[in-house]
């Protein structure tokens, strides 16, 4: 058993942590809150937009489409990686690495698949298992539309150059605090609607529909990589509000199970001492 010195140094150790995760845990919660406002404010916009470019897209002939629903044989792909800059939140980082992976080694086997980086943690990880084109770890220092929007806009000129034929988005799409979604999504070329979205040609456009899908692409692009961006900030501190409570829980537990040791390991002591003092008293008096 180890001595009382030990398990004293552990159990202040323990409560440290204890204090630290209980801290962490509580400011994610202040951020999550915020962070939760704001996706489920825009998810709906952001939804609607997509549906009705879709079904705009879908209508358009070969002659008058947009070079961003172009379905080019898949040769070379681009992998974007959403991640958080910062760990200690569970598999949140592990799911996406893991799903941006099987993308390139199942779903896309025998093609060139490049990753792009958002968060540190895929730019650390990724680059080890394959060639990231751009790092975009910086966004989240000021995650706004704006600086967004610049991502967005350098992934549709690779995708309308040709460097790439397939742009695919892999984030983790909030549910609730506890349940993050692992989300692979096609990002470009658009995917048309089906038949089963109910998409509509009795509508009048003006101006041309040409034109309206011309101008409603680029926004409803940046629209949708601002949404999981948005979505993988909220389950970023989802994720790791209830990491830190259940590391907080494990700490208490066992800060408990080190006090029951040390009080039994003190009281062993003292036992043996009292032991001691009579056995000496007992020689004494013989």
């Amino acid at each position: 058993m180890a001595n009382l010195k030990e398990i004293r140094n552990r159990i202040s150790s323990v409560s440290s942590t204890m204090q630290i995760t209980s801290a962490m845990k509580m400011v994610s919660a202040a951020k999550l809150k915020k962070a939760q406002d704001a996706i489920t404010a825009m998810r709906p916009y952001a939804n609607k937009l997509t549906e009705l470019l879709q079904s705009l897209s879908g209508s358009l002939d070969a002659d008058t489409g947009s070079a961003y629903a172009d379905n080019r044989p898949i040769k070379k792909v681009l992998v974007v990686a959403i991640t958080s800059n910062r760990g200690l939140c569970g598999a949140f980082n592990t799911n996406i690495i893991k799903q941006s992976t099987t993308l390139a080694t199942e779903t896309f086997q025998g093609k060139q698949v490049d990753y792009m980086a958002i968060g540190k943690k895929a730019n650390d990880i990724l680059g080890k298992k394959g060639r990231i084109v751009a790092n975009h770890s910086d966004v989240f220092d000021h995650l706004t539309f704006e600086n967004v929007a610049f991502i967005a806009e350098e992934m549709m000129e690779l995708f309308k150059n040709g460097s790439y034929d397939r742009i695919e988005l892999v984030y983790n799409k909030f549910k609730n605090a506890a349940t993050q979604i692992v989300m692979s999504e096609q990002f470009l070329p658009i995917v048309p609607a089906t038949e089963t979205q109910g998409s509509s040609s009795d509508y009048i456009f003006e101006p041309s529909k040409a034109d309206i899908v011309e101008q409603l692409i680029p926004k409803s692009l940046k629209t949708q990589l601002y949404k999981a961006v948005r979505d993988s900030f909220a389950s970023e501190h989802g994720a790791r509000m209830t990491a830190m409570h259940k590391a907080t829980d494990n700490a208490t537990e066992l800060r408990d199970q080190l006090k029951l040791t040390y009080n039994q390991a003190r009281q062993a002591a003292i036992t043996n001492e009292i032991l001691e003092i009579v056995g000496g008293a007992e020689a004494l008096n013989n």
